[in-house]
């Protein structure tokens, strides 16, 4: 049992206190039918105390152990994710849309969050138990306006990653957090896709991750992407004109699996290539829940308010004080009534007597 105070303490004692000296005092100085309602009033002030004092029994549950764990999905949303090379002739969002929507089935209860980034990083879904959110998210993902391509950048979510998970162990240490990355892994900055080049490490987030996978799609024959201008006819899926490189030919776009495995290493997850539709349970399987909250976050304690019998109970005593103000009120009145009538032969009385003596 313990007490979780609807109101604080230091308010609590100077409100409540002074009217239980009071009704306690009253049930002492009275004596007959008066000594019952001051006994009434006084349990009435012990009950509205006790729900201030608002009793609960906490209770320790595992069935939500799962709503504890925060995902938090990092999309390449640049324009060589429009590459089509993924299960055929598909642009890689394709794969992305459908791995996303599934990881969210297979952790059905957990907190989601999602990062897009192309040009800049941005936060697409702040924080959300919302899984129809994610979904209707994935299912409208575009690449970025072509025209405002400026390169692939691996490194390009990270200080926004960063922010979201430090946000996250800050607001809820105990909490499980999973990283999931889709991308191509090309780090080109506007210049040729095999420009390559070094990035920021991922390393100073590893504390921070418990889990996940970096996902990269695309081959290493890579594909010819479509442009995009934001109209609904143009992109991955149109028959929009591809992306071409400098000597005017469509440009193509490879999976760099060496950033993609390094990135995975940083973060302390595996990489997982993925080039056509499967099944991403494998992708959590080895997220041992149970080992991640082997130091005491595993149990989740929720609190079950006590105080409703009072509160009954005080519905019961405010009816039965209420029914005894209206018995009070007829009875006044009857007796006021009488004292009229018994004063109106007195005043006529003492009109006639007036008026025989002038």
């Amino acid at each position: 049992m313990t007490l979780r105070m609807m109101w604080p303490l230091w308010l609590l004692l100077p409100v409540f206190l002074p009217l239980l000296a009071l009704t306690v005092w009253k049930v002492r100085s009275s004596h007959g039918e008066r000594r019952w309602d001051w006994i009434r009033r006084t349990a009435i002030v012990v009950c509205l105390l006790i729900i201030g004092l608002t009793p609960a029994i906490p209770r320790t549950s595992q069935d939500a152990l799962i709503s504890n764990v925060e995902m938090f999905f990092v999309v390449d949303r640049t324009g060589s994710m429009a590459a089509e090379d993924y299960n055929g002739d598909q642009a890689r969002l394709v794969g992305v849309r459908d791995d996303l929507i599934a990881l969210t089935e297979a952790m059905p209860a957990a907190r989601y969050t999602i990062i897009g980034f192309d040009s800049q990083a941005t936060q697409q879904l702040p924080m959300t138990t919302d899984s129809r959110a994610v979904q209707t998210w994935a299912e409208t993902v575009t690449q970025e306006i072509t025209n405002y391509s400026a390169g692939s950048t691996i490194d390009r979510p990270l200080e926004e990653l960063t922010q979201s998970l430090t946000s996250a162990e800050e607001r809820n240490p105990g909490n499980v957090r999973l990283v999931f990355l889709f991308t191509d892994g090309e780090n080109t900055d506007g210049s040729a896709s095999d420009a390559g080049g070094d990035f920021s490490s991922f390393a100073e987030l590893e504390p921070l991750v418990d889990g996940g996978a970096v996902l990269g799609y695309g081959t290493a024959d890579g594909g010819n992407m479509r442009s995009y201008d934001g109209t609904s006819g143009t992109g991955f899926g149109t028959d929009a004109p591809y992306i071409t490189d400098d000597t005017g030919q469509p440009a193509v776009s490879r999976i760099d699996e060496d950033n993609l495995r390094t990135v995975a290493n940083q973060l302390g997850v595996d990489y997982v290539h993925r080039i056509e539709p499967g099944p991403v349970d494998d992708l959590v399987a080895d997220v041992d829940i149970g080992q991640i909250t082997a130091d005491g976050r595993r149990d989740v304690t929720s609190y079950e308010d006590v105080y409703w019998p009072v509160a009954i109970l005080l519905a019961l005593l405010l009816a039965w004080e209420a029914w005894d103000l209206t018995r009070e009120v007829p009875r006044s009145g009857r007796k006021r009534g009488t004292d009229e009538t018994s004063r109106q032969p007195a005043r006529e009385k003492d009109l006639v007597s007036g008026g025989s003596r002038r």
